[in-house]
């Protein structure tokens, strides 16, 4: 890895979660800025130089079945500038799905709290997991290892 930071990123309908680890191994988690009931194009682009992201792992999702139209439309808005951002940045992007970095680490099935106290008995040290509402950015936390361990 070169000696920026590794972003990912758990897209959501209006937000999101991310995980940032720095060329040092420390790892910084939190939620993507919201504004107007949208995500926030220019705090995620300030993040990502301030935090001088040097690639992201992006998770490469879809459309739920029986989604609605507007819950759709968001999803898709929050995806599009996660990488129109990261791509005007300069940063690389890979995808993953799901079931490829959750096989990665023996998860199974969609148990976000599975995924969730995973990431809290790798990563002891790392605050921002404890509640149930961070499964995102614990999902993050697991993209970013899957990433690291999948490379030689």
């Amino acid at each position: 890895m070169s000696s920026g930071a590794l972003i990912a990123i758990d897209p959501g309908a209006v937000s999101g979660a991310c995980a940032v680890r720095f060329h040092d191994g420390e790892t910084w988690v939190g939620d993507l800025a919201v504004v107007n009931g949208q995500l926030d194009a220019a705090a995620l682009s300030r993040m990502t130089k301030d935090m001088r992201v040097a690639t992201a792992v992006v998770e490469q999702v879809g459309a739920m079945p029986k989604q609605g139209v507007a819950s759709t439309w968001k999803f898709g808005f929050a995806c599009g500038v996660i990488n129109g951002v990261l791509i005007s940045n300069g940063v690389p992007v890979h995808y993953v799905t799901p079931p490829v970095w959750k096989r990665h680490h023996g998860l199974i099935g969609k148990d976000k709290e599975a995924s969730r106290a995973l990431a809290i008995r790798l990563h002891p040290e790392l605050r921002g997991l404890e509640l149930k509402r961070h499964q995102g950015r614990a999902e993050a936390v697991l993209m970013l290892d899957w990433y690291q361990g999948k490379r030689p």
